[in-house]
């Protein structure tokens, strides 16, 4: 009987390990392969009851409206990627025991699509940048690769579906939300054997309706937002959700947003990358900085200011780490000469006053701009260069 026993109980442990193995193997070669969906198989399914479209004086929140279709792309570990779908929008239905519920398991992206000067085209800014990190996110959560390009060009095709709801008005654009989550139900702590990957559509308005809004920030430093060897490069929704409550704690304080610091490394500001142009302690002037540590999103604005600046041949352009007390002595010497944030939404925000240790230091602010002199060139010819009105290394991408 025992014998009996214990054969039976080693052809279970060996069929419960064949199994095991099996999953693993398939994951390891849809990982490891090119296996990707194509554009060419992209299935379009119009919706036969579109929305009600806004009209020409309508003012538009962020994220409060979306279009009429859809992007879906399905992965599963035994099959890898399905066909791309754009259909009518709709809501998912999803477990409760789905694991993007339970362990975060998701990521995303944020680009735009903007009318050009013109009005006759749309265009997207730099969107392959967008595609590459979020192959980077998906990589950080054990999803399965894709092909850059292929997700591209399904992008752009949305967008040419859902182009009459394009806002055709200065500084409106449709912005564009691709995400990847989870699809598998289960209680347990694993790499997902089910993905989804879909993008949705949402007409905005400009960030700044009346212009330049200069911002007050603070550090706050009873939080952390991302630390070395983390996951701060990552554009994953885990890293946005806990960092609510730190700001609206700022802000009963009468602050915009929080200068994040990494010990006294000052790091980024909000949700957008940090600059600031001053006259270094050599006597130089100076843009700076975080460098790509792993603890700053690389921002595809970020990095666009950097090629601007440096194609500009006119002052130092840096990237190193620096600390929040060589900003301190930059104010009280009368070195500083501007701050900004940069980032997809609001291109750049310019920082009037830092709140650090109790105590307050004015950044300069052009009082007719309401905004630095550097922060307002680079917003205009980065909006000059969203729209086709100017041309710098094919950034704009016709749709």
């Amino acid at each position: 009987y025992l014998a009996s026993r214990n054969n039976m109980m080693t052809r279970r442990i060996v069929r419960n390990y064949s199994q095991t193995n099996a999953l693993f193997r398939a994951q390891v070669r849809a990982f490891s392969s090119m296996d990707t969906f194509k554009y060419e198989d992209l299935e379009i399914k119009l919706t036969t009851n579109p929305k009600e479209k806004p009209g020409s004086d309508h003012q538009y929140e962020f994220g409060k409206l979306t279009t009429d279709h859809m992007l879906e792309i399905d992965w599963d570990v035994q099959t890898g990627w399905g066909k791309p779908l754009i259909s009518p929008y709709h809501n998912f239905s999803m477990d409760p025991s789905n694991s993007t519920l339970h362990y975060a398991l998701e990521c995303f992206e944020g680009l735009k699509a903007l009318p050009s000067y013109d009005k006759k085209k749309i265009h997207l800014f730099r969107p392959i940048e967008n595609c590459k990190r979020m192959n980077n996110s998906f990589k950080a959560l054990a999803f399965p690769e894709y092909d850059n390009e292929e997700l591209l060009k399904c992008i752009k095709k949305l967008v040419d579906v859902d182009r009459d709801w394009m806002p055709w008005k200065e500084k409106h654009s449709l912005y564009i939300r691709p995400t990847g989550i989870s699809w598998e139900n289960t209680l347990g702590v694993k790499a997902a054997s089910k993905v989804k990957l879909f993008t949705i559509l949402s007409p905005v308005g400009p960030y700044y309706p009346k212009g330049f809004k200069p911002v007050s920030v603070n550090c706050y430093t009873d939080f952390v937002r991302a630390w070395h060897k983390g996951s701060g490069d990552k554009k994953l929704g885990s890293n946005y959700g806990p960092t609510i409550r730190p700001a609206k704690t700022v802000a009963v304080s009468g602050y915009d947003q929080i200068l994040w610091l990494v010990g006294d490394t000052v790091s980024e500001v909000g949700v957008m990358n940090f600059f600031v142009f001053w006259i270094n302690e050599n006597g130089e002037k100076e843009l700076i900085t975080c460098p790509l540590d792993g603890t700053i999103l690389p921002g595809v604005t970020r990095s666009s200011i950097l090629a601007l600046t440096q194609s500009w041949e006119e002052f130092k352009v840096t990237e190193r780490h620096f600390k929040i007390q060589e900003v301190i002595k930059a104010v009280e010497e009368g070195r500083i000469i501007e701050a900004f944030g940069c980032g997809t939404a609001a291109v750049v925000s310019p920082v009037q006053k830092i709140g650090y240790a109790g105590q307050d230091y004015d950044i300069p602010i052009n009082e007719e701009l309401q905004s630095g002199e550097l922060a307002n060139r680079l917003f205009t010819q980065l909006d000059e260069i969203y729209t086709g009105k100017s041309q710098f290394k094919d950034w704009a991408v016709e749709v």
